[in-house]
């Protein structure tokens, strides 16, 4: 029965980033935004909804058990970017293997590109370094933790900011199929646009949701300990939307709204979640969570070498999911 549930959220995760990705499109073209605004922020911050509320709901709404809340929410803010940076990215890359081969080019605006992994690599680091902070410091723990939202703050201007000029460069957001909710008979205008994009969201948040209690089910008969089921087996769920939504994009052609999905979603996820860790959990540098942070920086880093070469290939991401091998590899053995 639970793996029938989640055989059935996963359908419903495929069909709502369907309808969320066309909707963002619509946008996209209607605001006359780049791929960038469109992918970083947009379906970024949006399909991570998700893995967004699962630390928040541990820390402030969790069990009784106090330790085991801290567990779950750290586990589930370094899980989140960990899996972007490696398996996600890995994936995304995977599913254009046969129509463009292992030497493939795969050709994302390098500007945004750059910006938001410029951006994650000093947040991730700055959190990496938070884990060494006395947890009894709590005045720079918060000033730690409030930088780091300043920084995501900073982020979002400049990706708005450069908008324009990428627009005029030929980056611009394009729709090419017809909304889906046209099929009801309604017109494309702000207010159907809008109308579709909540219903996606709602279906991602719903299958997701299901999707982590069919996890978390099947993960308690295999007796995985609590941070460990947090860092592995909840982002697999959580960041289906991203995987999908950026798979979608990437075999229409449209690199830049694929990896600004996830990118965008990293720096999210690399500012905004580590800030609520760093000043709400104890955030100590247990073996399993720096060996992650080091993971994620890793990976990274290297797809920041590789936008700053121009050189960006299908066998290229082979090394972040090898990374993700490795670090699954070095916990569960």
């Amino acid at each position: 029965m639970v793996f029938l549930q989640l055989f059935a959220m996963l359908i419903l995760i495929l069909v709502a980033a369907e309808v969320f990705t066309n909707a963002l499109e619509h946008l996209g073209e209607k605001l006359k935004i780049s791929e960038g605004v469109t992918g970083s922020l947009f379906a970024a911050v949006g399909t991570a909804l998700p893995e967004t509320s699962v630390p928040l709901l541990a820390i402030f709404a969790g069990t009784s058990n106090a330790h085991t809340n801290h567990e779950i929410g750290v586990g589930a803010i370094l899980g989140a970017p960990l899996m972007l940076a490696t398996l996600s990215i890995f994936l995304m890359a995977l599913s254009v293997y046969k129509s463009r081969g292992l030497k493939g080019h795969l050709r994302p605006e390098r500007t945004g590109l750059k910006r938001d992994l410029n951006y994650f690599i000093v947040a991730f680091a700055v959190a990496a370094a938070a884990l060494y902070v006395p947890h009894e410091s709590t005045a720079i723990r918060i000033a730690i933790g409030s930088g780091m939202v300043l920084i995501y703050v900073v982020y979002v201007w400049q990706t708005i900011s450069s908008s324009k000029a990428l627009v005029a460069d030929g980056h611009a957001t394009a729709a090419d199929d017809p909304m889906f909710i046209n099929k009801l008979g309604l017109p494309t205008n702000g207010y159907t646009i809008f109308l579709q994009i909540i219903l996606g969201l709602a279906l991602l948040i719903a299958g997701a949701k299901g999707f982590i209690n069919g996890v978390e089910e099947a993960a308690s008969i295999l007796g995985i300990t609590t941070l460990l089921l947090s860092l592995l087996i909840i982002p697999i769920a959580t960041e289906l939307p991203e995987k999908v939504n950026s798979i979608l994009w990437i075999r229409k052609g449209k690199d830049t709204l694929a990896f600004g999905n996830i990118t965008g979603a990293m720096v999210f996820q690399g500012t905004l979640l580590p800030a609520i860790g760093i000043m709400l959990t104890p955030w100590q540098p247990q073996n399993e969570v720096v060996v992650g942070f080091v993971v994620t920086l890793i990976a990274a880093v290297w797809l920041r070498v590789l936008a700053q070469r121009g050189q960006l290939q299908v066998w290229h991401i082979l090394v972040n999911g090898l990374l993700y091998i490795g670090y699954l590899f070095m916990m569960l053995s």
